[in-house]
C-alpha cells in the first residue's frame, strides 16, 4: 500500500470513483511520476510537483498549478467547471472530462520534463 492508497481508503462512492479515475489517468500518462502526500493531498511528483488531487464536500479538486489551469481555462469555462488560479473543481455529480484531464496531464508532464 502507498500513502495514496491510505488516503483513498477514507473515501467511497462518487468521491472515490473520481479519485480512482484521476489516478488512473495520471499514472498512465506520467508513468515516471512518484506518488506522495503533499499538503495532505495525493500528489504525483516529476521533477517537482506534477499534480495534486483532494476530496472536498461536493467535488474533487484537481490542482495542476497556475500554468495547468491557464492551459485549459477557456474550455473549463465553456463546460461550466469552477476553477481558480491553481485549482479545478470536478463535481462528483458530473462525469470527469477525461479528454480535458488527459490534455492537462500531458501538458504538465511536458512542463515538468523540461525542467530535467
Amino acid at each position: 500500500m502507498t500513502v495514496i492508497d491510505d488516503y483513498l481508503a477514507e473515501y467511497s462512492g462518487p468521491h472515490r470513483e473520481h479519485m480512482d479515475a484521476l489516478r488512473a489517468i495520471i499514472t498512465r500518462l506520467a508513468p515516471d511520476a512518484t506518488e506522495a502526500l503533499s499538503w495532505g493531498m495525493p500528489t504525483w511528483k516529476l521533477n517537482g510537483n506534477l499534480i495534486h488531487v483532494a476530496a472536498a464536500k461536493h467535488h474533487v479538486g484537481l490542482h495542476p498549478g497556475a500554468d495547468g489551469v491557464a492551459f485549459v481555462s477557456e474550455e473549463l469555462a465553456e463546460r461550466g467547471f469552477r476553477f481558480s488560479k491553481g485549482t479545478i473543481q470536478l463535481p462528483v455529480d458530473r462525469p470527469i472530462p477525461v479528454d480535458l484531464v488527459e490534455r492537462l496531464v500531458t501538458f504538465r508532464v511536458a512542463q515538468q520534463e523540461a525542467k530535467a
